[in-house]
């Protein structure tokens, strides 16, 4: 290959909208992120309606930004199809992308890296244990939710024995977790190449960060910068860090923890697409160490724009 065509940039084609719960979300995010891509590269914005790749994807002058959520975005099913043709992407490879979504496996590596983990134990909705043995182990104040959704989708907070016999009842085939119910604060780390780049501390209305109240204009205020003590964010710094570290993360992601009442950091989940819609968080963790969206959107593209160059070079 000639030298020209190596130097090359690449178009960005950014995939949004897919099958999931999360459709609606993607798509706004996709839109969000090829306008602010179009300041610096050129760009395609491809809806995907199916669980598979757009046709015509040239890995000689492409590089995707997936902004998929959850579903075929996130569990690594999207980054083996684009692996298997050769096209560079952004965002975390295929083995960490199948290990976020799912929540079980994601707790199990992060336990073992030394973080503190809610207490809870995985249920099949068709050979649930016995109430009062859940109730045993965790208390009566509970979080029930699916082992791999994101955006809060399906999670039920629930209080006492009724409550959760009427949601174990109600539960779709499938694996859930059940969780000890963290009285504190949410906080959420941004991390960009493997180092953290803010805390955002999340106050929903209602105390609940829900689907609705992630999504809807005035149902939540956030603090960004977090409002902790410098120990207290150094901390969380680092537990954001060893999550993205242990689960094998790359390029970006968001990293949620709960800050109980005791200021003990429990580690919930990581999101390996975050959303990045006017609402997000990583945009609001990315303010706290001066990016606005633009200069964002091209720090999380830039690691694939060099695996893509390096790619080209060695071809």
């Amino acid at each position: 290959m000639g030298q020209d065509a190596i130097m090359t940039e690449p178009r960005i084609a950014v995939l949004c909208g897919g099958t999931s719960a999360e459709r609606e979300v993607s798509l706004a995010s996709g839109r969000a992120v090829a306008e602010a891509l179009r300041q610096n590269f050129k760009v395609d914005l491809l809806e995907i309606d199916c669980d598979a790749l757009p046709e015509g994807l040239n890995p000689e002058t492409t590089v995707v930004f997936p902004a998929l959520h959850g579903g075929f975005g996130e569990d690594g099913a999207l980054q083996h199809l684009l692996e298997e043709k050769g096209i560079s992407y952004a965002g975390c490879g295929v083995e960490a992308s199948r290990i976020c979504l799912n929540k079980i496996q994601t707790k199990e590596r992060v336990e073992k890296a030394g973080l503190l983990v809610v207490p809870g134990l995985t249920v099949a909705a068709d050979n649930m244990p016995p109430v009062q043995s859940i109730i045993e182990k965790l208390g009566s104040d509970l979080v029930v939710k699916p082992v791999g959704q994101g955006s809060s989708v399906g999670v039920t907070i629930l209080s006492g024995r009724e409550q959760l016999e009427s949601v174990l009842c109600g539960l779709e085939n499938g694996e859930w977790l059940i969780e000890k119910k963290i009285d504190g604060r949410e906080i959420t780390a941004g991390v960009l190449e493997g180092k953290t780049i803010g805390l955002v501390e999340v106050l929903p209305q209602n105390g609940f960060y829900d689907y609705k109240h992630k999504y809807t204009d005035g149902m939540t205020e956030y603090r960004f910068p977090a409002q902790v003590e410098p120990a207290v964010e150094n901390e969380i710094g680092r537990a954001a860090e060893t999550a993205f570290t242990a689960c094998g993360c790359r390029d970006f992601a968001r990293i949620d923890f709960i800050l109980s009442c005791e200021n003990r950091t429990f580690f919930l989940e990581v999101n390996t697409l975050p959303g990045l819609t006017a609402n997000s968080l990583l945009p609001k963790s990315a303010t706290c160490s001066g990016y606005d969206f633009t200069e964002l959107v091209s720090r999380l593209v830039a690691p694939a724009l060099v695996r893509f160059k390096l790619a080209r070079a060695s071809s």
